[in-house]
């Protein structure tokens, strides 16, 4: 995690990256840009119970990135730990699944063209985060 600094240069610990990117909307709208592409891909669907309405799903994702990326603390206050790992058992993810899902938010952050030390540095955790998720 860490911060930048607020030229947006190198890594700080005065500002979030979740303050550097302008707060929840710059996480809205990445979590909107990936849902877009989860509602077209039978891969990432099907990993969905409730196809119907993915907004709850929306929702904890946005609200989880922008607690690891240091806003506020929303996700845990309401679900408590995120245990990724247990909460993704039911759902069988595999490498395809697991790289749809990579490929669907590395196109989402394209979209958003977020500064390159950030950008580099969520590469880095949905690539770690995807491998960590699959179970098959």
């Amino acid at each position: 995690m860490g911060g930048v600094s607020d030229v947006g240069e190198e890594p700080t610990e005065q500002v979030t990256v979740y303050d550097f990117l302008g707060g929840m909307p710059f996480f809205e709208e990445l979590v909107d840009r990936f849902y877009q592409r989860v509602e077209a891909d039978p891969v990432l669907l099907r990993l969905y119970p409730e196809q119907h309405d993915l907004g709850p799903a929306r929702e904890r994702l946005a609200l989880f990135l922008a607690q690891y990326w240091g806003g506020p603390t929303t996700y845990s206050d309401n679900r408590g730990h995120p245990r990724l790992r247990m909460r993704h058992v039911p759902f069988t993810i595999g490498q395809e699944e697991r790289d749809h899902w990579v490929a669907a938010m590395t196109a989402a952050l394209d979209d958003m063209e977020p500064p390159a030390l950030v950008r580099e540095r969520f590469d880095a955790y949905f690539a770690m985060s995807a491998d960590a998720m699959m179970n098959t």
